[in-house]
């Protein structure tokens, strides 16, 4: 039996309880009948103060469905998520349709569950504290290098742009008509470097996140496995899912990760980040670069 039948058994007998549980509990059931996607990314505290109970009346709400505890009860809406299986029965019943829908129906719906579960997957293994530590290393850097070549080199220049709407000295790398290394020549222990690389590894990156390293630069790498080489030289190591029914693999849950940690580093930043992204979108207006109706 898979991860999705597994837990949707689950939600199933919850629900089927639901009248047997005491009030607090019964509050307890229903938040986690009504967030399923949550059950296999939190702790009970998490659980509890969401669903606004105690942590005990959460562990009895699991042990009313057979599990000794929470973290049995928990155990396969994570399983589901590693797996990248589909947790809700909506979404279920929505991809099995678009399957059936025609001769690409079948591509469709395949491309469809695998961004979601690749999504699913990466954020499912990262916890905000590990994203925040990240966050105030890249604020509190002198500079910032994302690194990215080949399909990664475009989503290293979109992380940097975005950056650089309230935040200066942050730098896409290569430049045109450099190298890696030569970009990171001068850079020292007060630089990051925010590298991106999956298999089949380039080597142009491994071999700049090694020397980054050398010359004392703190490393924020993603990349596809723990075992990737990247990973084992990194302060801060993100393993992105990249599964795709294609021949290419998929950039979704990196684009979405850098997206995540920019957010992350101007949320520790300071006060005058607002007001720098006003500017600069106010400048834009003034130049005519946003397109207006005509009165």
């Amino acid at each position: 039996m898979n991860g999705t039948n597994v837990s949707l058994t689950i939600l199933e007998r919850l629900a089927g309880e639901l009248s047997a549980l005491t009030p607090e509990a019964r509050k307890a059931a229903t938040y986690v009948l009504e967030n399923p996607r949550d059950v296999g990314v939190s702790t009970v505290r998490e659980i509890a103060e969401a669903a606004n109970v105690k942590p005990n009346t959460v562990v009895r709400m699991a042990r009313q469905v057979g599990f000794e505890g929470y973290e049995d009860f928990r155990a396969p809406f994570r399983d589901a998520i590693r797996k990248g299986a589909a947790d809700f029965p909506d979404r279920v019943r929505w991809l099995q349709d678009v399957s059936k829908s025609g001769e690409l129906g079948g591509l469709y719906a395949d491309m469809v569950r695998e961004v979601m579960a690749n999504i699913e997957e990466t954020f499912a293994s990262i916890s905000t504290e590990k994203m925040k530590t990240a966050a105030e290393a890249i604020w509190n850097a002198r500079r910032v290098f994302t690194l990215g070549v080949g399909v990664n080199n475009s989503v290293a220049r979109n992380f940097t742009y975005l950056a650089s709407t309230g935040m200066t000295e942050f730098h896409a790398i290569p430049r045109p008509g450099s190298t890696p290394v030569d970009d990171l020549a001068w850079a020292d222990g007060r630089d990051i470097l925010v590298a991106i690389t999956c298999k089949p590894y380039r080597t142009e990156v491994v071999e700049a996140v090694r020397i980054a390293r050398e010359q004392g630069m703190v490393i924020v790498a993603l990349s596809d496995s723990p075992a990737s080489p990247i990973i084992r030289m990194a302060d801060h190591g993100f393993v992105v899912a990249v599964e795709t029914p294609q021949f290419f693999p998929s950039s979704v849950s990196i684009i979405a990760l850098l997206e995540t940690l920019l957010s992350f580093v101007i949320a520790v930043a300071s006060d005058e980040i607002p007001a720098r992204v006003e500017t600069f979108h106010k400048r834009r207006h003034q130049l005519g670069l946003y397109h207006t109706e005509a009165p």
